[in-house]
C-alpha cells in the first residue's frame, strides 16, 4: 500500500507563491470561462442555447436534422437552422423535445397543401456560419447569412427571452411551428391562438421518448402583429403560425408550463415582466457565476480552466425544473399533480448520473439534492415505483437497474434533506422487491437467466448494486433484518462469474453459460450486457470492490487482469464496436458510463500509480477545448461530472460509501464552498501532465496513508495537500 507523508511546510508556501499567476483570479468572471460549443461535434450531444441553472427552459437553435448526432437539436457539422426550440435534453442517446420553435424570416411565407412539415421548414430555414454564432451562459447569438437577421436568445428559471433584429428590407416575419419535430418526436394535438395583437398562446402535446408529452406556451410580443396566418400545414397536430410586424427590432417573451396557458402565462409574468433583454442576459450570467463559483480553482493551463468550468456548467442543466410557479406540472397519468413547499424536477437520467453527477450535486446543490429526491418519491406515490428513467412526466423504463435507489441512499447515508425518511426506505424495497424486467428471478433464482431475460448480466449487476445501496440505507436507519436481506442479495453478481474464461457471463435457465462467448463482443440485440461488452462488465462491483478482488484470486491477479483490459488490442468488437462504446484505451470505454469508476480500482489492489497515469490520459485527451471535446454521450452531465471530481484528485467509486478515491489532480488549487461560508480546499502546487504522480498527500496537516478522503472530512473543511511527481511511487 502506498503510504503518503507530509510535506514540509515551507515548501508548500512556496510552491503556493509560484502558482498565484495561474489562478482563476477572484474578480475573474467564471461565466468567460465556459464554452458550450464543447460537446456540440463528435457524440457528445450537447447544445449550445440559452439555459438558466437547473432551468424549466432550454432555449436553443435546432438544425432540423435527423440522425443520432442530432439527439439535441444541434450538431456542429451543420450548418442549417430551423428555429430556435424552448426544451432540449443534454447529451442524452436518445432524441426527443425541441418543442414550440420560432423561426425569423424575411420573406413572405406561403403554405401548400398538403405539404409535409419538413418540406415547409426546409423552404424558411436559415443558413449560418460558426464565425456569426456566440454562446456564453445563459446567452446564444447568431446571424442568419441567408438574410441578415440577427438571432438572440436569453433566460430567466421559467421563461425564454428572444431578441430578433431584421435588416430593414423585406418582411419582418415570425414563425412559429409547433409540427417541429426532432427524431422520435410525433405531435398528436396542437394548437395556435393569436389572443391579442401582442400575445400568441398555445399548446403542443406529443409522443415519442416522452410517451405523453404535454408542453402549453404564451408568448408576448414587444410589437405589434400586423398580419398573420395559422395553418395545419400538414394534418392534424401541425399547427403553424405567421406573424409579421413592423419595427426593425422584435422582443418575444416565451413562458411553457405542462399543464395549461394560464400557468405558461404566470410563469412567463412572474419570471420575466420586463422587456430589458439585456438585464434579462445579465441577471442570467449572474445566476450562472453565483454556481460557478462554487468551485474555485487554479491551473496554469487556460484550457484547462474552460474545460473544468463548461464540465461544471454542463453538470447544471439536468435534471430540469418542471413544476410551474403554483406548484402544478403534469403527472405520470396526464393529471394534474401539485409539488407543495419543493421544486418538481424532470430529466432524471439515472443510469448514468448517479454514478458521478449526483454525488457532485450532495456537494455542490444540497437544496436541489432533496428537492430531487422529493420529485423521486412523488413519482413513486403517482406509480407505486421509483423512478427509472423520467422524462417530461413520463416514466420512459430506459437502461437498467432502478438507479433512483443509489441517488435516495446517497442522500440518507449523507444527511442532505429534509425529506422522509422512511417513505424512502419503503419506497426503495417495493421497487427493490417488484418483478420487472427479470426482478423476480433475480429475487428467486439469484441470477435472471440469461435465456428469459436479455442483457442479464448488466442487468443483475446493476441491481447489485441497488441492493447494497438499499442494506446501507436501512443499516443507517436500524432496520437491520431488511439491510442483511439487501446485503446478501448484493453478493449476487458473483452467480455471473465463470472461474475458466475470468468474466462475468450470461447463465442459461439450465446453469450453463451461454456460448459461443468472446469478452470483446458486443452487439444491440440479445446481448448479456448493456452497451458494453465482458470486458467492460467484469469490473462493475463498486459496491464489493475486494468481494471482486476475491473472486479474481487475489489483490495480483486483479490488478494483472485489470491492466489486460487497458491494453487489449480489439477492445470492442461486434456490430456496437462504435457509438455508444466510444472513449476507449484497450477494451476500457470511457465514452460510455459503466465504466466510469474503474481506474479508480487499482487503489484498490495496490497500484494506485496506475490509477494516477490512467486518469491523466483521460483528463487530456478525451476532455477538451473543442466542439469534439467529449469522447461520448455528455448524458445529462455525468461525462462532465467524472471530469470535475477527477481534476480536483478524488471520485466517488461507490457513492453510497462516503468514501472517495484519491486519483490524479489536474488542478493546482481548488476551493469548493461545501456549505455557506465553509470551504474545502484542495492543493497540488506541481500537478502538471508529467506530474500524474502522487508522492505525498496530507489532511489539514496531518500524513495520510491511505488512498481515500471520506465525505465527514470533506464537509468539515480543510486543506487537502498533494505532492505531484513525474515517477511513480511503487
Amino acid at each position: 500500500m502506498l503510504k503518503y507523508l507530509l510535506m514540509p511546510a515551507g515548501l508548500m508556501l512556496i510552491m503556493a507563491a509560484c502558482t498565484n499567476s495561474s489562478s482563476v483570479r477572484e474578480n475573474e468572471r467564471l461565466t468567460d470561462l465556459v464554452n458550450p460549443f464543447i460537446g456540440t461535434g463528435y457524440h457528445g450531444h450537447t447544445f449550445p442555447g440559452a439555459v438558466y441553472p437547473f432551468g424549466q427552459v432550454q432555449l436553443s437553435p435546432d438544425n432540423g436534422t435527423q440522425g443520432w448526432d442530432w439527439c439535441s437539436g444541434y450538431h456542429y457539422s451543420d450548418s442549417v437552422l430551423a428555429g430556435f426550440s424552448h426544451l432540449h435534453l443534454s447529451g442524452t442517446g436518445i432524441g426527443d423535445l425541441a418543442d414550440i420553435s420560432f423561426l425569423p424570416v424575411t420573406k413572405e411565407v406561403e403554405f401548400k397543401e398538403g405539404e409535409k412539415n419538413s418540406d415547409f421548414v426546409n423552404r424558411y430555414a436559415g443558413r449560418y456560419t460558426h464565425d456569426s454564432e456566440k454562446a456564453e451562459p445563459g446567452y446564444y447569438s447568431v446571424i442568419l447569412s441567408n438574410n441578415d437577421i440577427k438571432a438572440e436568445l436569453t433566460v430567466t428559471e421559467r421563461a425564454g427571452m428572444h431578441r430578433y433584429t431584421f435588416p430593414g428590407t423585406g418582411s419582418n416575419t415570425l414563425i412559429i411551428n409547433l409540427g417541429f419535430a426532432i427524431n422520435w418526436d410525433r405531435p398528436y394535438r396542437t394548437t395556435i391562438n393569436l389572443a391579442d395583437e401582442r400575445l400568441v398562446t398555445g399548446m403542443r402535446l406529443s409522443t415519442g421518448w416522452a410517451a405523453d408529452q404535454h408542453v402549453y406556451f404564451a408568448a408576448r410580443f414587444s410589437q405589434p402583429v400586423i398580419s398573420s396566418q395559422i395553418s395545419e400545414a400538414g394534418g392534424e397536430g401541425r399547427s403553424v403560425g405567421v406573424f409579421s410586424f413592423n419595427g426593425r427590432e422584435l422582443l418575444v417573451k416565451v413562458g411553457i408550463s405542462s399543464v395549461s396557458i394560464e400557468n405558461a402565462m404566470a410563469n412567463l409574468d412572474a419570471s420575466l415582466p420586463g422587456w430589458d433583454f439585456d438585464a434579462t442576459r445579465k441577471a442570467s450570467s449572474d445566476a450562472w457565476e453565483k454556481e460557478l463559483s462554487k468551485i474555485r480553482i487554479r491551473t496554469p493551463d487556460p484550457d484547462v480552466k474552460v474545460v473544468f468550468y463548461t464540465a461544471l456548467y454542463h453538470t447544471m442543466i439536468a435534471p430540469a425544473l418542471f413544476s410551474d410557479l403554483n406548484g402544478e406540472f403534469k403527472g405520470v397519468k396526464g393529471d394534474i399533480q401539485k409539488a407543495d413547499g419543493y421544486y418538481r424536477y424532470t430529466v432524471f437520467s439515472l443510469w448514468d448520473t448517479y454514478r458521478a453527477l449526483h454525488p457532485l450535486l450532495t456537494l455542490t446543490q444540497p437544496n436541489r439534492v432533496n428537492d430531487m429526491v422529493k420529485s423521486m418519491l412523488d413519482h413513486y406515490g403517482q406509480t407505486g415505483l421509483l423512478p427509472v428513467w423520467e422524462l417530461q412526466g413520463n416514466e420512459t423504463f430506459c437502461m437498467v437497474g432502478n438507479h433512483s435507489i443509489p441517488v435516495i441512499s446517497e442522500a440518507i447515508m449523507k444527511d442532505v434533506g429534509d425529506f422522509d425518511r422512511n417513505l424512502a426506505l419503503e419506497a426503495m424495497i417495493v421497487t427493490s422487491m417488484f418483478d420487472r424486467d427479470g426482478m423476480g428471478l433475480y429475487d428467486s433464482l439469484g441470477y435472471m437467466p440469461a435465456d428469459l431475460i436479455p442483457q442479464s448480466v448488466a442487468k443483475s449487476q446493476e441491481i447489485a448494486i441497488d441492493d447494497w445501496c438499499v442494506a446501507a440505507a436501512a443499516q443507517k436507519l436500524g432496520r437491520e433484518s431488511e439491510a442483511a436481506y439487501f446485503l446478501n442479495r448484493s453478493k449476487n453478481y458473483k452467480k455471473y462469474f465463470d472461474r475458466e474464461s475470468g468474466f462475468m457471463r450470461g447463465k442459461l435457465s439450465n446453469g450453463e453459460w451461454t456460448t459461443p462467448f468472446d469478452p470483446a463482443y458486443s452487439k444491440h440485440e440479445g446481448s448479456d450486457y448493456t452497451e458494453g461488452n465482458a470486458w467492460q462488465y467484469l469490473w462493475l462491483a463498486p459496491h464489493d470492490v475486494y468481494g471482486l478482488i476475491s473472486l479474481l484470486g487475489g489483490e495480483k491477479p486483479f490488478a494483472d487482469k485489470l491492466e489486460q483490459l487497458f491494453n487489449v488490442e480489439e477492445g470492442v468488437k461486434g456490430e456496437q464496436a462504435s457509438a455508444d462504446i466510444s472513449g476507449l484505451i484497450g477494451a476500457y470505454a470511457h465514452g460510455n458510463e459503466p465504466g466510469h469508476h474503474t481506474t479508480f480500482l487499482f487503489n484498490y489492489a495496490g497500484r494506485p500509480w496506475r490509477t494516477q497515469e490512467l486518469n491523466r490520459q483521460i483528463q487530456t485527451t478525451m476532455y477538451t477545448n473543442s466542439p469534439e471535446g467529449l469522447c461520448g454521450n455528455e448524458d445529462c452531465g455525468q461525462m462532465s461530472a467524472w471530469y470535475i471530481f477527477s481534476a480536483l484528485g478524488f471520485y466517488p467509486v461507490n457513492p453510497c460509501d462516503l468514501n472517495y478515491q484519491f486519483g490524479s489532480p489536474l488542478i493546482t488549487e481548488a476551493r469548493i464552498e461545501v456549505s455557506p461560508g465553509k470551504f474545502f480546499t484542495v492543493r497540488a502546487p506541481r500537478a502538471s501532465l508529467e506530474n500524474k504522480y502522487i508522492k505525498e498527500v496530507s489532511l489539514n496537516g496531518h500524513m495520510l496513508d491511505r488512498t481515500y478522503i471520506s465525505w465527514e472530512e470533506i464537509m468539515s473543511g480543510g486543506t487537502l495537500e498533494f505532492i505531484m511527481g513525474s515517477s511513480p511511487v511503487k
